[in-house]
């Protein structure tokens, strides 16, 4: 059986908190690659208490957001889906 393959994004704000439980929630069942914002990572140390290590220990592989040449800033890179921690308005 093909293992699910999710992407997920990490914005500032309440991203980080939210994002934290849904990698938890994915852990072990799904392949996460993992992108989080210069916001959220300064969220993340800050206001949370939360390194960006205990968010990439979560997750399979994670990706510079700023990285343009990452295997997933291609629109044929095949996941089975993606979310986005919070999808705001802005986002």
């Amino acid at each position: 059986m093909k293992t699910k393959r999710i992407v997920v994004g990490v914005t500032g704000a309440s991203g980080v908190i939210y994002s934290l439980g849904l990698l938890k929630a994915l852990k072990g069942k799904c392949e996460i690659h993992l992108i989080v914002s210069d916001g959220a990572r300064l969220v993340a140390e800050k206001e949370e208490g939360i390194s960006l290590e205990q968010l990439e220990e979560l997750a399979d592989k994670t990706w510079d957001f700023k990285d343009l040449s990452a295997p997933i800033a291609s629109g044929s890179y095949k996941t089975d889906g993606m979310v986005i921690v919070p999808c705001s308005i802005k986002t």
